[in-house]
């Protein structure tokens, strides 16, 4: 077995300072998502002018579309603080107390990953979402005794990458439920030409447009494309980034013209090689890949549908014939053009 040696974009991140700068600071500055900014402007604008707590939102869509960014910009619009935590982190009914006793009038609570928060918890959160309380049980046994908490009236900004996993309780008691969906090339470009300018890093419109295609549709990846074409421009030319600058980088990535990466082709490789393109289990995928379940079915999975390569049925993942023409396979058969190799 080969060692991959690329680096993986989804995992090269720059420091959180630079990634904070990258960050649009409003609803005007934000690429994209027309729809869910609008939705946003109204909800933002009337609690203003009313000067009550924003009603409670919840963001989905894959990772890396701009849900956090977009946290910090109503935390902005209304002139309110945001707490940002993650569902992971609140382990017990205590963790949330915590954090809800802590926030001022109008502020905001974010919680990334919320579908992941226990079960146990969750039920707490619906009535501070309600009526601004929550019940604690102090001791045990014969000695426990139920303690009200009163809190500030807050906004809770949640934020799914798998809003189905969420139960119907939960997700009634937002007020707004808003999707992201994966960006297109020409706003992508627009936000690769941002990235740069902040980033006082020469790009040309070409330039741009490579690394906006190659990008997945999502920003965050865009970014971490960024960064790298950067140094590659600094240290291979003379520092700008001309689209054979930019493929000359990416590949280095492994990241070809579809956007597909490494892990992308080996498990479309693996779907026709080892079980003629399926029907597949995504957990057989992933022990035949070497990777987490999650990962593939939160960050690879989204995208290879969207665009085309795989499928999702009842009995499991199938190969369209558009990922048959990536695998290198036709019917079964390798074909004398497959460049892919299982690493």
């Amino acid at each position: 077995m080969n060692q991959e040696s690329s680096q993986d974009p989804d995992n090269f991140q720059p420091s959180p300072d630079v990634e904070a700068a990258l960050r649009p600071p409003t609803f005007d500055d934000f690429t994209g998502q027309a729809k869910t900014i609008e939705r946003l402007r109204v909800m933002v604008g009337a609690a203003r002018k009313r000067k009550e707590a924003l009603k409670h939102v919840l963001l989905c869509g894959p990772p890396g579309l701009g849900k956090t960014t977009l946290a910090h910009i109503i935390g902005r619009e209304l002139k309110r603080d945001v707490r940002i935590t993650s569902g992971p982190v609140i382990d017990k009914p205590g963790d949330l107390a915590g954090l809800l006793t802590n926030l001022q009038e109008g502020d905001l609570l974010f919680i990334d990953e919320i579908h992941r928060i226990p079960k146990t918890v969750e039920e707490y959160l619906y009535s501070a979402m309600e009526d601004y309380r929550i019940d604690i049980m102090i001791d045990q046994g014969p000695n426990a005794r139920s303690v009200r908490l009163e809190i500030p009236r807050f906004t809770l900004v949640g934020a799914t990458t798998r809003v189905g996993l969420l139960t119907s309780p939960m997700r009634s008691r937002f007020t707004l439920q808003t999707r992201l969906d994966y960006y297109d090339r020409k706003d992508l470009t627009k936000i690769v030409l941002r990235s740069c300018n902040l980033l006082d890093c020469p790009i040309d419109q070409e330039g741009a447009e490579e690394l906006a295609g190659r990008a997945r549709g999502t920003p965050r990846i865009a970014n971490n494309l960024i960064h790298f074409t950067r140094d590659y421009a600094d240290e291979k030319h003379d520092g700008k980034i001309t689209r054979e600058v930019a493929c000359s980088a990416l590949e280095l990535l492994a990241i070809d013209a579809h956007g597909l990466d490494e892990m992308d082709k080996r498990i479309l490789l693996t779907m026709a090689k080892n079980y003629k393109g399926g029907p597949v289990g995504l957990g057989t995928i992933a022990v035949g890949v070497g990777e987490e379940e999650h990962t593939l079915e939160e960050v690879h999975e989204p995208f290879l549908i969207q665009e085309g390569y795989l499928k999702r049925t009842p009995q499991g993942r199938i190969l369209t014939p558009k990922g048959w023409e990536i695998s290198g396979f036709s019917h079964g058969h390798l074909t004398d053009s497959d460049q892919l190799e299982l690493m």
